[in-house]
């Protein structure tokens, strides 16, 4: 994700520093302690902005919500938003997705959403990409048995090589779609697609399933 320069962005950084863990390695199998009763804890990595992390939280109020992003300049306004919204179910981690599986214990979340991803396009970078089959590996470390995956994207050839790849690994796929706003706006969208919508571009969306006995029992 490209960004802009934010000016202050430091301090902005720190004025949020009720819902930024700094610290995100001392909270490894203790998550839940952020929102103690928490019935799921949910992630959603690469969360830019946060319209969706914060519309989630706010509909799910029983839901622990961690927003993972690695762009500062995106994620100061994403922390800035829950601020104002005064959500307590919503926290922020400036992290990089391959570093999961050192934040959390085995089993420890329910579901993981990647929301318009970075494509990566050359095929030299496939590996950067979020649904490469390392990062499977490390989501599947981190959910629980049954957790699931719910992955969208505007880029169809980003899609399609994904089914490819959870299929080469063993990751059942369900509700598939190439359109999923085809009869209508369905569920929270994310800035992104937001604008893809009103551009009349298809999104495309599926849901992965942990099996029972998953690495992450």
């Amino acid at each position: 994700m490209r960004m802009r320069k934010r000016n202050h962005l430091e301090p902005r950084m720190e004025a949020c520093s009720t819902v930024w863990i700094q610290d995100p390695v001392s909270h490894r199998g203790n998550w839940r302690a952020l929102m103690p009763g928490a019935k799921e804890l949910h992630l959603e990595i690469g969360c830019g902005k946060g319209k969706f992390a914060a519309e989630m939280a706010a509909q799910n109020p029983d839901v622990l919500f961690l927003g993972i992003e690695r762009v500062r300049e995106a994620l100061v306004l994403a922390m800035e938003k829950a601020v104002r919204q005064q959500l307590p179910n919503l926290f922020f981690l400036s992290v990089d997705a391959a570093e999961l599986d050192a934040l959390f214990a085995p089993g420890e979340a329910d579901r993981i959403y990647l929301n318009f991803s970075d494509p990566w396009p050359r095929s030299k970078n496939a590996k950067r990409r979020l649904t490469y089959h390392t990062f499977l590996e490390k989501y599947r470390l981190v959910l629980k048995p049954e957790g699931e995956i719910h992955f969208k994207t505007d880029n169809a050839k980003l899609f399609a090589w994904s089914l490819e790849e959870f299929a080469q690994y063993g990751y059942p796929v369900k509700n598939v779609t190439d359109d999923l706003h085809a009869n209508g706006e369905v569920g929270i969208m994310t800035e992104y697609e937001e604008r893809f919508v009103a551009l009349g571009t298809p999104i495309h969306r599926c849901e992965i399933q942990m099996p029972k006995g998953g690495d992450g029992a």
